[in-house]
């Protein structure tokens, strides 16, 4: 497969659209591990705008790149082997470095924990039990990594069961044409409007059937369209339309959320209808995002080697900054504004530390999710005519 730099740049904005959407989970009224004290219940229509494909647009990113990575290896035993080492040893490294600041916050700002970080640390977080309702130690937003990890086994497990070959050609017989646009949406509609009406996502791994439905089957897709020539054709024909029908959706998503905002009971049908335009918008989006990435994004860059290798550490870090930053602000009682302003620029420059510091160090690279060789990066302090050269 030819490196496809659309789909980099387009997992580079997902993931930060994904840290700026952590920021403002700390001024909507949805609850989060750390709250301003004064939630913000307008915020909640710029994240509307995101929130139906933010996650399942990760997913099938992450599957392409499982089809690229697959198909540079040795077999299905080194991918398996490989993707293992890359994502469980950064899980684990995050689990008990990384994360455990994020329950303590939660826990003396919201459930009236009294203990100190380090009486947590040596007390609480490795107990393999409940502390105020929270089962500890925990994932927290590193749940994406496991279930990638389990997606990635699945799926290696039904290529050796079905064999690649075989499973591309039911992939582009499936997805031919204008349902490779609608099919996906049916089922995002289904799901969300039918099958687990209400439902929220719970991260726990097991039972967590709204969150299998919708990112297993967008991680398989992501895998077989990597492969697929009439994949990209349709997706190249259709993106347009799709993202017109993403704006109209997310416009019915906003007047309900408008006409009943959060905590308001939504009277039938219109919850229903909520609902199914979320998941309307959602696949929309990710069609008209990857078709204006393939049409416009898919060119190199002298910066490209570096943000395509920063994204995981980023992600990695980037939620316990948020946390402990607002744990941090909240006795000071500051103005949401101030709170958004310190809590972005506070986020970007803890994330750039933790990536350019621990990818000079040899032994941190693996657990922050680097290969042990990383690519060559530009020059710290590039200019506009470097940039261009």
């Amino acid at each position: 497969m030819a490196r496809h730099y659309g789909l980099d740049w387009l997992r580079i904005g997902a993931f930060a659209l994904l840290i700026l959407y952590h920021i403002g989970m700390v001024f909507v009224p949805w609850g989060f591990h750390a709250q301003t004290a004064h939630p913000i219940d307008w915020v909640a229509i710029p994240m509307m705008a995101i929130n139906p494909w933010r996650l399942a647009l990760l997913f099938v990113v992450s599957g392409y790149a499982s089809r690229a990575l697959l198909d540079k290896g040795t077999g299905l035993g080194a991918f398996a082997r490989s993707r293992s080492a890359r994502l469980l040893v950064p899980l684990l490294f995050g689990m008990i470095v990384v994360v455990p600041l994020q329950p303590w916050i939660e826990l003396t700002t919201q459930r009236g924990y009294t203990g100190s970080f380090w009486r947590f640390l040596a007390h609480d977080y490795f107990g393999f039990a409940k502390v105020s309702g929270l089962l500890l130690p925990a994932t927290q937003h590193l749940w994406f990594v496991l279930y990638l990890w389990l997606y990635t086994m699945l799926l290696a497990i039904t290529a050796v069961l079905l064999g690649g070959r075989s499973l591309q050609r039911a992939f582009d017989a499936v997805f031919g044409g204008i349902r490779l646009w609608l099919l996906p949406m049916l089922w995002l509609v289904l799901v969300s409007a039918w099958l687990f009406v209400g439902a929220r996502e719970t991260h726990a791994l097991w039972g967590d059937w709204v969150a299998h439905a919708t990112y297993l089957p967008a991680f398989l897709f992501g895998f077989g369209f990597a492969g697929s020539q009439t994949g990209f054709a349709a997706t190249a024909r259709w993106w347009r339309w799709a993202a017109v029908v993403a704006l109209l959706s997310y416009a019915l998503v906003v007047g309900i959320e408008y006409a009943w905002p959060v905590n308001v009971p939504t009277p039938f049908p219109y919850g229903h209808i909520f609902s199914a335009a979320r998941g309307a918008q959602g696949w929309s989006a990710i069609i008209a995002l990857i078709g204006f990435a393939d049409r416009h994004w898919n060119h190199n860059h002298p910066w490209h080697a570096t943000l395509t290798e920063a994204v995981f550490p980023f992600y990695l870090i980037h939620q316990t900054v948020i946390v402990g930053v607002e744990g941090a602000l909240l006795p000071y009682g500051l103005h949401p504004a101030a709170e958004f302003a310190i809590l972005v620029v506070s986020t970007v420059a803890a994330c750039w530390a933790f990536y350019l510091i621990g990818r000079e160090i040899r032994w941190l690279r693996p657990l922050i999710g680097l290969r042990q060789r990383g690519p060559i990066h530009p020059p710290m302090r590039a200019t506009l005519a470097t940039e261009e050269a």
